[in-house]
């Protein structure tokens, strides 16, 4: 595990609390987020690719940290200039992380050492989950991908049409949400590929129905494994 800065600063409201951010995912203050999330800076957030990975984080530079590992996900960009791996914990990452009652005391503690290893994600009871995003219409279907178990980040994505033998490459919109733009009215419902970090491929036939709609969750039955 490797030494590293980490920084509370100004940010932790913005990285914790709100939903999107520069990753796109919702409600993280709900399960499975649940609030334990990090903002990263570039190396971690590797131009939206990083979001949605899982690190294991202990304190180790203030009294008041407990030496306890506590995991976090990426859900956001955080672009202040500390040091070469940065995370701007959410407060309930942050607190986490403190002795028992010393919380406040330890997000106030402002830029403190962290030890940290990537790990795989684990989202118990859930199955890869496909948000179709406000704006899409018959030519343009953008997609929020979550819930990954294993690397929980998605460096591709293809989509295929209905009746179609062909996949389609996606592009990457921002976050990890991703597009296609088409020049002709799209035909659902859409089988969609994932391709994970390590290059594990998933296929969701289906999933997405032909009557679907914008702003809806469309959960499918498989996972990373």
């Amino acid at each position: 595990m490797l030494s590293v800065l980490m920084s509370l600063l100004n940010l932790v409201h913005r990285c914790g609390v709100h939903a999107g951010g520069a990753c796109g995912f919702k409600h993280v203050n709900q399960y499975p987020f649940s609030s334990m999330t990090s903002c990263g800076n570039q190396p971690l957030f590797k131009d939206g690719k990083g979001c949605g990975s899982c690190y294991q984080i202990r304190c180790t530079g203030d009294k008041s940290c407990s030496g306890k590992i506590e995991t976090v996900m990426i859900t956001d960009m955080n672009y202040y200039p500390v040091a070469q791996y940065h995370f701007d914990l959410s407060g309930t990452a942050f607190g986490a992380l403190a002795k028992s009652g010393l919380n406040e005391k330890l997000r106030h503690s402002g830029i403190i050492d962290i030890q940290f290893r990537r790990v795989p994600c684990n989202f118990p009871g859930l199955k890869i989950n496909f948000h179709v995003v406000d704006g899409s219409n018959a030519v343009y279907l953008a997609v929020l991908i979550e819930y990954e178990d294993m690397d929980g980040d998605v460096i591709q994505v293809d989509m295929k049409e209905a009746k179609s033998g062909s996949w389609m490459a996606m592009r990457e919109s921002w976050g990890s949400i991703w597009r296609m733009d088409s020049n002709h009215r799209l035909q659902g419902p859409f089988s969609m590929r994932i391709t994970s970090d390590s290059g594990k491929k998933l296929v969701a036939n289906d999933v997405i129905p032909a009557n679907w709609r914008p702003n809806t969750d469309y959960r499918s039955f498989v996972q990373f494994s």
